[in-house]
C-alpha cells in the first residue's frame, strides 16, 4: 500500500513494534474490536480497527496471514489475523463490515496488503481441514491462504488493483521469519501493525 496517511509494517524476526501498539488476545476467530474497545483491557479477538491518528494497532503471527486494511477516504485502518479458522470464517469480511458500521467505510475505497505468512509450498493440511474450505479429498492438500484471503477481499467489494500480496513464505524464510509450522513451540511471534499518521507527519510527506 502506498498511502501517505498511514504508517505500517509487517513483522519480521528483527522488528520491534512502536510503543503503545494495541494488541488483542488472539483466538483464531472472526471477532473484530475497535482500538478503543481493546485498549480498555486485553480481550479475545483477531482483528482491530481504528480511525484514531497516532494509535498503532497490531496482530501477532508466526505463519498465519496478516492482513492490513486502509481507507484513504474515511481515514480508517484495520489489522487482521487470518489463521485457517479465521479464514474459513472470512474474518477479513467481518473486519470490513465493522469498519463500515463504525466509520462509514466502503469496500471499494479500501486498500489491502496481505503480508508474509505460510505459503502453499509449505502449508500441507489433512482432509478434515481441507473440508472446511470445501475441498473433498482423502489426501493431504496444499492450501493457499494468500489467494483465499484475496478472493474474500474481492468478494467483499475491494478493487483487485488495490490488493497486494507479499508472496513471502514464513516457513521457507528461516533467517527472516518466525514459523510455528517449522519450529513448533520454539517459534517466536512477529507483530504486524498499522496506524493513521499524525497530522504533522502527513503534511510533511
Amino acid at each position: 500500500m502506498n498511502l501517505s496517511f498511514i504508517d505500517y509494517q509487517f513483522g519480521v524476526r528483527a522488528s520491534t513494534p512502536p510503543a503503545g501498539v494495541v494488541l488483542v488476545h488472539q483466538i483464531h476467530s472472526a471477532r473484530v474490536l475497535t482500538s478503543a474497545e481493546a485498549a480498555v483491557r486485553l480481550q479475545d479477538a483477531d482483528a482491530l480497527i481504528s480511525n484514531t491518528p497516532g494509535i498503532p494497532i497490531g496482530i501477532k503471527t508466526a505463519d498465519c496471514v496478516p492482513v492490513l486494511l486502509a481507507d484513504p477516504v474515511h481515514r480508517a485502518v484495520a489489522a487482521v489475523h487470518a489463521g485457517w479458522r479465521g479464514t474459513v470464517a472470512s474474518i477479513v469480511s467481518a473486519a470490513i463490515r465493522r469498519m463500515s458500521r463504525e466509520f462509514g467505510v466502503r469496500a471499494e475505497d479500501l486498500h489491502a496488503a496481505i503480508g508474509p505468512s505460510i505459503g502453499s509450498c509449505c502449508y500441507e493440511v489433512g482432509p478434515e481441514v481441507a473440508a472446511e474450505f470445501g475441498i473433498r479429498t482423502d489426501h493431504h492438500v496444499h492450501l493457499d491462504l494468500w489467494q483465499i484471503n484475496r478472493k474474500q477481499l474481492e468478494a467483499a467489494g475491494l478493487d483487485p488493483a488495490n490488493i497486494s500480496v507479499s508472496g513471502e513464505c514464513t516457513c521457507c524464510g528461516r533467517e527472516r521469519y518466525h514459523s510455528y509450522r517449522r519450529d513448533r513451540e520454539a517459534a517466536g511471534r512477529m507483530v504486524s501493525w498499522i496506524r493513521i499518521a499524525e497530522p504533522e507527519n502527513i503534511s510533511a510527506q
